[in-house]
């Protein structure tokens, strides 16, 4: 960017609108909130102001004393249903929607208040897609009335975004052939990732045969599978993070007598003390986007083992900066225990893993990416 695209970029306003039904309270609980604000503290440098539309209602405003000035939070107005606040919310802002140059979802599910708004208001959209909301739906087998209804919101939103941010080379694939969108409106920036606060840390001493995933327990995350992997061995799991499945992953544990312990969630910016106490991380999933705690633990030069699926095999490659094992038990078992035992092999990732990340997923790299997008 040349100064004089700063200096333009500096009068004007940029709106996020928040995924239908989350909120900066929401994101505090699930110790997400440092992680998902780091970016726009950078982008709020560059802009005159920036606004959260969010679905918390007045407890978000609390939040204010973590941002800078020019960040203003605009909690929910009116008591009702998100999908239907979603819908009203063009309306109920009018006035502030108006001083916006330019609109950004945080993810498509909430992407239509952004689409109302454009057509109101004739102002610029970028659509936002951390994953590929109808994809995944595919993958998850939701019901095939949810699945029409996800096609037809992503088919409204990214028809009338300006540009499409994708966090992956195969979304933008599927997106391009699946809605009909031009490879040239769509944008691949990963996910980033604070390399100054995700580093190897001398200090931290790593714990013998301790291995760490951290994962929203559900099914697509394939824990069960890795619970199962560890049976009959002496290896300890520790699981971070919380979800409907909980109980019955401690009920296998309980039942297989395997050493897993449960953190529960734990705030992004001790994450990088916990994977550093670790021999190694894995991420099991039956399919990802581009995973945030993946890229994570790479930054913090962990051996890192993922499962060959979409949106991992695009970041690891296998045995240089980590490895690729099948989602089934008979692959995890002995990927963790050739990881942990080859020192040679554990070093080469390490130092390959620290690369990737440095090249190619710096907070840097992608906030660069970001704004030359507004600046077009």
């Amino acid at each position: 960017m040349n100064l004089s695209e700063t200096q333009n970029l500096k009068k004007k306003n940029l709106a996020l609108f928040f995924t239908c039904g989350i909120s900066l309270k929401i994101w505090d609980e699930v110790g997400n909130l440092s992680r998902e604000l780091k970016l726009y503290k950078e982008l709020a440098k560059h802009f005159n102001k920036i606004y959260f539309f969010t679905y918390g209602n007045k407890e978000d405003l609390e939040y204010k004393n973590r941002l800078p000035e020019n960040i203003e939070i605009v909690p929910k107005k009116i008591n009702a249903p998100d999908s239907l606040y979603m819908l009203l919310l063009p309306f109920v802002e009018r006035e502030t929607l108006k001083r916006v140059d330019i609109y950004k979802t945080n993810q498509i599910k909430g992407g239509l208040a952004a689409v109302i708004a454009k057509l109101l208001y004739k102002k610029s959209l970028i659509a936002r897609a951390g994953f590929e909301w109808f994809l995944f739906s595919k993958l998850r087998n939701k019901p095939v009335w949810q699945r029409i209804i996800i096609w037809i919101v992503e088919k409204i939103v990214y028809s009338m975004a300006d540009k499409i941010i994708i966090s992956s080379k195969e979304a933008k694939q599927f997106i391009t052939k699946e809605f009909a969108v031009s490879e040239s409106k769509i944008l691949v920036i990963p996910n980033y990732i604070d390399t100054k606060l995700f580093k190897y840390m001398p200090e931290v001493q790593k714990e013998k045969g301790r291995i760490c995933c951290i994962a929203k327990f559900a099914d697509d995350k394939n824990l069960l599978n890795l619970i199962k992997a560890l049976e009959k061995t002496e290896i300890r799991l520790v699981l971070i993070g919380s979800g409907e499945k909980e109980r019955e992953l401690k009920t296998l544990v309980k039942n297989l007598q395997v050493n897993v312990e449960f953190l529960g969630n734990v705030p992004n910016e001790q994450l990088p003390i916990e994977l550093n106490k670790s021999e190694l991380f894995i991420l099991p999933s039956l399919f990802e986007g581009n995973p945030k705690v993946l890229l994570e633990a790479m930054a913090c030069g962990l051996p890192v083992i993922g499962t060959d699926v979409v949106g991992v095999r695009e970041i690891i490659i296998h045995k240089q900066n980590g490895y690729l094992c099948e989602t089934n038990v008979e692959s995890i078992s002995p990927a963790i225990k050739e990881v942990l035992a080859n020192p040679d092999l554990k070093n080469q990732i390490t130092i390959e893993a620290r690369k990737t990340i440095e090249e190619s997923f710096g907070l840097e790299s992608v906030l660069r990416q970001e704004l030359s997008l507004y600046i077009q």
